[in-house]
């Protein structure tokens, strides 16, 4: 077995672990009053090799069932392309670089950074053939980027990354519930349980938009000047309002339509609001 990157990036999941990572710069921004750049270059590396050990300790957890499953059946560990002993051993000095970077920041980035790779090796990977509750375990550490990067910035947790955190946690639903909808054949020829209720059924999709509702909510909120020094604009939350109630349309869309297609569109739709949100924050506090 030769070990090349493109094994590396596949194992890490490196596109998901980049957008993850940007959501913690992007909360490092908006909180740091000066730029440390060492700093955010911890960030960067720890937080990119927290999310890979995660991922490929996910990886080798269910390298069965993912054989099983057409989305998954070309990863490495599936194709025999790299034992299970050395991917153990790298996500293992991932999980160690990764924890190192972000300790040398500060003990409270750590602190939520091992809590992330806790939950979603040791409680969310294992529930998801088991429980659709898999998912809201599985929020947790999904939403901790966000907030992360504040509390790199800031060595403090408050109400600020709290928001933060939630806005990130509300998003993870509409998110991938709608993925989960997508691929339900699939997650289910390898028993995994990814739907709220189990099937694509009007109840489903109803939760969808009531969680949507509640992630426009909770997105807006710092226009109230409720949320300590994380604060935007009238002008930036009504931006964020429509783009977030272009999102419940969508969620209404798969409600009526009940198809795969609109679906997709949701689930496309989530990746391009939670970037913009970020962005808009970004941009509302330079302005």
């Amino acid at each position: 077995m030769v070990f090349t990157t493109k094994i590396l990036l596949s194992l890490t999941k490196s596109r998901l672990a980049i957008s993850v990572v940007f959501s913690a710069l992007a909360g490092y921004i908006l909180a740091a009053d000066e730029f440390n750049f060492v700093n955010i270059f911890l960030l960067l590396v720890g937080g990119y090799c927290i999310v890979g050990a995660s991922n490929s300790f996910n990886q080798i957890i269910e390298k069965d069932k993912d054989s099983m499953m057409d989305r998954t059946k070309n990863r490495p560990l599936p194709k025999n392309q790299i034992s299970t002993s050395r991917a153990f051993w790298i996500s293992v000095f991932l999980t160690l670089v990764g924890l190192l970077c972000l300790y040398l920041i500060n003990y409270k980035t750590v602190f939520f950074a091992a809590l992330s790779v806790f939950l979603y090796t040791c409680v969310y990977t294992p529930l998801k053939p088991i429980t659709p509750l898999s998912v809201f375990i599985g929020a947790i550490p999904g939403a901790i980027p966000f907030m992360l990067g504040w509390v790199a910035a800031t060595n403090q947790f408050g109400i600020e990354p709290g928001t933060l955190f939630m806005i990130q946690f509300f998003w993870q639903f509409p998110h991938f519930w709608s993925l989960g909808w997508m691929l339900d054949d699939d997650y289910k020829k390898a028993g995994f349980i990814m739907l709220p209720t189990g099937n694509r059924d009007k109840k489903t999709a109803l939760q969808i938009i009531l969680y949507t509702l509640w992630l426009i909510i909770i997105s807006v909120f710092p226009a109230t000047g409720l949320t300590g020094l994380l604060m935007i604009s009238l002008e930036s939350a009504i931006v964020i309002l429509v783009l977030g109630l272009i999102m419940l349309f969508m969620g209404i869309n798969l409600y009526n339509g009940m198809n795969i297609a609109s679906a997709k569109r949701l689930f496309m739709y989530t990746i391009f609001y939670l970037t913009s949100v970020q962005l808009i924050y970004i941009i509302d506090k330079f302005i």
